[in-house]
């Protein structure tokens, strides 16, 4: 369909987020796929000149391509609101308490979505102290998380006192305050979410690891060391229910335009939701354009739909005010 008026469109990227490069990694691919279908397609990287940068380009749609604090915690999107300039994904409150791990867990147990037991602890509390509530509360084996980080930064495995000790001191390097859970056994799953008509569950992707590793950093973003099996290879009812998850978890959290939700689903019993990513990664190794694909929605297709939502918003506010 011709346009009247195409939009300037800025891929941000960067930025002082432990997870910087690969952010630049997924700018790449989201502005060469833009390219394909909008001229004036810019990428530009998150510093302390950005807001000047998009002022001088005249930006009309933001595109954060941008993992982990800050520009996936709300703090982007809400610089972004104060320009008013219009951006792809989840509004501010949505992407704070998505990137939160402690508060997206208490808003997904108060909407009745399963969960791991766990308890969260604080650095000031002493790592001795920390590991023994641990081991009296959740057992020797748990998940070690820090609060507000994302790509499973940070993020142990322990099995024991002194191996949850070891884990404490590795996640507090990121964070203050951690989410520690109890260890389920299962399946690595995840559900893209995309706002298309109304919200839509695309095929339910599992994520397959080497014996003995697990998706971490260097799994998610290393070619060849992940494999993703679309459609999962779940019973009929599990597939079904964690597609029903995934949006219940998107709407308690007031997410928009897309969204990555993450379960460990045990051989039996219901699927247990994890986190949900409301800035997916769009790297060649990233799960979202996988699950885009395996629902007939090419990467071109995928990132222009994605602007042309958050340009109309913009269209929206500019006829209200």
């Amino acid at each position: 369909m011709a346009r009247k008026h195409e939009p300037s469109i800025a891929v941000v990227c960067g930025g002082p987020s432990a997870e910087a490069e690969v952010s630049r990694v997924t700018a790449r691919g989201v502005a060469e796929a833009l390219q394909e279908t909008y001229d004036d397609v810019t990428i530009v990287e998150l510093d302390e000149t950005v807001g000047n940068t998009l002022k001088e380009m005249k930006t009309e749609v933001v595109f954060p391509a941008l993992h982990g604090p800050p520009g996936e915690d709300g703090t982007f999107q809400g610089f972004l609101e104060i320009l008013s300039i219009p951006y792809v994904g989840s509004g501010v409150e949505a992407s704070a308490c998505a990137m939160d791990k402690v508060v997206s867990k208490q808003i997904f147990r108060a909407f009745g979505l399963p969960v791991a037991p766990d308890l969260i602890v604080h650095r000031s509390e002493g790592r001795a102290e920390t590991a023994r509530h641990i081991l009296g509360v959740l057992g020797s084996d748990v998940v070690v998380k820090p609060s507000c980080q994302g790509s499973a930064v940070g993020v142990s495995f322990a099995r024991s006192g002194k191996e949850i000790e070891e884990a404490l001191d590795r996640a507090f390097v990121y964070d203050e305050r951690l989410l520690i859970e109890e260890r389920i056994s299962g399946r690595e799953i995840t559900v893209a979410i995309l706002e298309r008509n109304g919200i839509e569950a695309l095929p339910v992707i599992e994520i397959r690891t080497p014996l003995g590793s697990w998706y971490d950093y260097e799994h998610r973003y290393t070619p060849g060391l992940s494999e993703h099996v679309i459609p999962a290879l779940l019973p009929e009812a599990q597939y079904a229910r964690t597609q029903e998850i995934s949006k219940l978890a998107f709407q308690a959290l007031g997410c928009r335009d897309l969204a990555r939700v993450d379960f460990v689903v045990p051989e039996n019993g219901e699927p247990v939701v994890l986190e949900v990513n409301t800035l997916p990664g769009m790297t060649p190794t990233s799960l979202y354009p996988d699950a885009a694909r395996a629902a007939g929605i090419s990467f071109q297709d995928l990132v222009a739909h994605l602007v042309e939502r958050a340009w109309a918003r913009g269209q929206k506010r500019e006829l209200r005010s």
